[in-house]
């Protein structure tokens, strides 16, 4: 599945960091904004409370006459001042918290034991706002902040809060107070943008600057594992960077030199057992030519030449896992084409079809060796060998196929074992000593390659398939 994020470890990093703040950055904007519309609510509410109280204390403090007056000059569109008999909220649905209904108490007196009913509700079916600015504190207090024009029919209602007051008059009348304002807009604050794309664009730049010392080093590696994968001599790796790079770059070191050791002193035992063995071998020949019993004589020395064509197969064994020749740079078509033409010279039937062109990194000297005992295991198991090569995702594929029998599925993975022979008949000319497979696919696994065996369709034969990695560019 494809992913938005960049393909790089760095980009990645800092993608996800950036994202991260503009997450956090977007959550307190949120957080601000409501924050916001309840202080606005709660200073509404406050002046509500406040002139409540206040029109409560006039009213008592005025003559009779002048109380209708008192209540039109109170009154606006937005909050409405009655006096009746009957408070409009009652002990069942009077509903808010208490400290409105403290600080009604404050503007009258501390000590008033008067009634105060308080019902505060949010009314999803309130008023369009206009627009424009949202409305603030002015001179005009509750009158200047509650011109709210008529909802329009295609406008779509919006929450108000609705408070009701009911504050008991000394005459036994009821002060009742209906006052409705809209929530504020949930507005985000654009000013802020400024300030984000700075703060990420500077942290952007710090990561870059401070994830190149770990990626250089980074790179450096994959770029040495991937030689080392291709059997190529490298150079140690020098430390740098964090000191957890540093220290992985050391152990890479050892574990190369270790690798190195290891392949170098098995390869010189395996080469040196081969040399020490060809002098015993010779010696036995000699004297079992003095053998009088000539039947005797010609089974001794078959023997000995088979022990001797072993000896010779494992030093070449032995040079096939040999990593001192150098690696160099080929032309995969020029590769085949010559080794096929040197082999079709020597009497080979074999078909080359489409070879697609590629660079490798090869010891070319030992990849010949491996491809050459692959086609002539072809020719000689398959009659005839068809060669092709494409390139795909970074390889190069070498297909080998031939018209023999093929291999029985369960044999399949024993045929790369050193000295192990599908064929019965213990012919040097038919069977070799079952080295060639063993030698081919160490030389293709040295390279950082692979090589698989499948039987084409039934009667079609055997097709051997060698992968090995591309040149990759500087």
């Amino acid at each position: 599945m494809k992913t938005l994020l960049p393909r790089t470890l760095r980009g990645q990093i800092i993608a996800l960091i950036v994202l991260a703040l503009a997450l956090a950055q977007a959550l307190t904007l949120w957080l601000f904004v409501d924050q916001r519309a309840l202080a606005v609510r709660s200073a509404l509410a406050i002046e509500a409370a406040d002139r409540a109280g206040s029109t409560a204390r006039l009213l008592e403090d005025a003559p009779a006459a002048l109380r209708p007056e008192i209540l039109q000059a109170a009154s606006s569109s937005l909050v409405q001042f009655t006096v009746s008999e009957a408070p409009s909220v009652t002990s069942t649905t009077g509903r808010a918290p208490s400290w409105i209904e403290r600080r009604i108490r404050t503007v009258l007196s501390s000590d008033d034991p008067r009634t105060i009913r308080v019902d505060l509700r949010t009314d999803q079916n309130g008023p369009r706002p206009p627009p424009g600015p949202t409305p603030g504190f002015g001179p005009g207090g509750m009158h200047h902040m509650g011109q709210m024009r008529p909802q329009s029919p295609q406008q779509p209602p919006v929450s108000a809060v609705k408070l009701d007051l009911s504050i008991a008059l000394d005459d036994g009348g009821w002060l009742n107070v209906t006052s409705r304002f809209r929530d504020p807009p949930y507005q985000w604050v654009w000013s802020e943008a400024l300030p984000f794309a700075i703060t990420a664009g500077l942290l952007a730049a710090v990561l870059w600057v401070a994830l190149s010392r770990l990626i250089g080093p980074l790179r450096t590696l994959g770029t040495a594992a991937d030689r080392l994968g291709r059997g190529e001599d490298i150079e140690p790796i020098v430390p740098k960077g964090p000191e957890e790079m540093r220290q992985l770059a050391t152990s890479f070191n050892e574990m190369q030199a270790r690798l190195d050791r290891f392949v170098r002193e098995r390869t010189q035992l395996l080469g040196a057992l081969g040399h020490d063995l060809r002098s015993p071998l010779t010696a036995l020949r000699v004297r079992a030519e003095m053998v009088d019993d000539d039947e005797t004589r010609d089974r001794m020395i078959a023997t000995i030449v088979e022990m001797q064509e072993m000896v010779e197969a494992t030093l070449s064994f032995s040079r096939g896992m040999a990593l001192s020749e150098p690696v160099e740079t080929i032309d995969l078509q020029t590769f085949l084409n010559d080794l096929v033409e040197e082999l079709h010279d020597a009497g080979n039937d074999i078909t080359v079809n489409r070879i697609e062109d590629a660079n490798l990194r090869l010891r070319s000297v030992s990849m010949r060796r491996a491809i050459r005992n692959l086609i002539e295991n072809a020719v000689r198991y398959g009659h005839r060998a068809n060669i092709s090569a494409v390139t795909r995702a970074g390889s190069a594929t070498i297909l080998i196929e031939d018209e023999g029998p093929g291999i029985p599925e369960d044999e399949m993975h024993r045929v790369f074992e050193p000295f192990v022979r599908l064929e019965t008949s213990r012919s040097r000319e038919t069977g070799g000593v079952g080295l060639g497979l063993s030698i081919a696919r160490t030389i293709i696994l040295a390279h950082g390659g692979s090589i698989t065996l499948e039987n084409r369709p039934v009667g079609n034969g055997l097709r051997v398939t060698v992968t090995l990695p591309l040149e990759k560019p500087a």
